[in-house]
């Protein structure tokens, strides 16, 4: 039988990669079986689950994260290629319990329903606004592309994402 692909105690298969993280500020160690996906180590093993698992075929963006700074989709990292890197989860975007002004735009206008896509959403869109500050609504619908949204038809969305670039 095979160990567990989300941690497990790895007595069943192979050896475990001890890796050093820091998330949303907080240094953490850990050991992991090397095929440990970096959603699954977010989830269950550190506890935050507000990154969340759409689909395992990295075609949904529910599971976007930031590593280094930069949106990835978590189910296509492994949690050893995290190791020495800085990942900011949904969690970490709030500052002293204030939302993030990206939270606080999807909030105000509307940009959920659900509520499952959103961290993805947010975590992407804070990315795509580091890395173009002011863009147009085309420019956001082509920069979200790569996370789905089952619920909302994506109005409000780019809207939230527009007046956060607007603050």
């Amino acid at each position: 039988m095979m160990g567990s692909a989300t941690g497990g105690s790895g007595s069943e298969g192979g050896s475990l990669v001890k890796i050093s993280v820091t998330v949303n500020g907080t240094a953490h160690e850990s050991d992991v079986e090397p095929r440990t996906l970096l959603v699954h180590y977010v989830r269950e093993v550190l506890g935050l689950t507000g990154t969340n698992i759409g689909c395992d075929t990295s075609s949904c963006g529910a599971c976007s994260v930031h590593l280094n700074g930069e949106a990835v989709k978590s189910c296509t990292v492994l949690a050893a290629q995290a190791d020495g890197q800085s990942v900011t989860t949904i969690e970490g975007m709030a500052t002293d319990g204030v939302m993030h002004p990206m939270q606080q735009a999807f909030m105000e206008n509307h940009g959920l329903q659900c509520g499952y896509c959103t961290p993805g959403m947010v975590m992407a869109a804070t990315s795509l606004l580091q890395e173009n500050p002011n863009p147009t609504e085309e420019e956001v619908r082509i920069g979200l592309e790569g996370n789905l949204c089952r619920c909302t038809g994506y109005h409000n969305i780019v809207k939230s994402v527009l007046a956060a670039a607007a603050k």
